[in-house]
């Protein structure tokens, strides 16, 4: 095979030797009957599809039936200008390139993080040799090295009105996507997991592992949100079908405050 896909993670691989190393690390996990592989034409002849939903006006969630991997939903942001495809899945076809490419040529292929890669570089491929910006304190956890990585940091303005912002924690490159058109002209943050949107809807969390419950400090939490708050947001989508709704600007800052108080035993007599 040209490449392999963690069967945990949904990440490609350029070979199988061994074990995943994103899983491997204390943010995620190795099964108990240890790594398992699986290959894009495997899944092909599986069965497997991807379905292309419209979340808002022009903005669009991938998801793949079955999931691979974490089976987050991937979102394709589109513009007058061109698109971007964030948080790609583990599972690309021509079905689904096609019906991406017909809302207009993708500029920029970017993974919030190294748990959303997905099958980034196949996706470029399916897309006509698309960009795929991987932040450079990240770079170290690419697994299928190709020229069409590039690395980016601190920001940058994708397209008009689209701009990726690295704010760190979960992992040090870790960003966001700001769409300041989204939710019509109130602003959107595609925010991964590098900011939570909780099942409560009212609230979000900011964590260095979801699946082992490692949080992160105060300090961090509190740089994360002073750090967005140069960008105006009244929507918020993270990488699954979680969404704040409405005043999500405020909801994140709420989150910190609340988060800050917890590390710091402000609320030590409730427990």
């Amino acid at each position: 095979m040209s490449f392999w896909i963690c069967a945990t993670c949904g990440v490609e691989h350029a070979g199988n030797t061994g074990l995943c190393a994103i899983c491997a690390d204390e943010r995620q996990w190795v099964p108990a009957a240890g790594q398992q592989w699986v290959t894009l034409p495997g899944l092909h002849a599986a069965g497997y599809r991807a379905d292309l939903l419209e979340l808002e006006p022009d903005l669009f969630g991938i998801e793949s039936t079955p999931t691979v991997g974490i089976g987050q939903q991937a979102k394709l942001l589109c513009t007058p200008t061109g698109s971007v495809l964030w948080d790609p899945i583990g599972f690309v076809d021509d079905d689904i390139a096609s019906r991406v490419l017909e809302r207009g040529p993708v500029r920029a292929i970017v993974a919030s993080h190294p748990h959303m890669f997905g099958v980034q570089v196949e996706w470029s491929r399916a897309l006509g040799g698309v960009p795929v910006l991987v932040a450079e304190a990240d770079l170290a956890w690419v697994a299928r090295p190709d020229p069409v990585i590039r690395p980016w940091s601190t920001e940058v303005r994708l397209l008009p009105g689209v701009t990726l912002a690295q704010v760190g924690g979960h992992f040090p490159g870790s960003g966001v996507l700001h769409w300041a058109a989204g939710a019509a002209g109130r602003g959107v943050l595609l925010s991964g997991d590098t900011v939570f949107a909780n099942p409560d809807r009212t609230s979000v969390s900011f964590m260095r592992s979801y699946p082992n419950r490692l949080p992160l400090s105060g300090p961090v939490v509190e740089r994360i949100a002073r750090s967005l708050e140069r960008f105006d947001f009244d929507r918020l989508y993270g990488n699954f079908d979680n969404v704040i709704t409405a005043a999500a600007r405020a909801v994140v800052r709420r989150s910190a405050d609340r988060h800050w108080g917890w590390v710091r035993g402000d609320f030590d007599d409730l427990t």
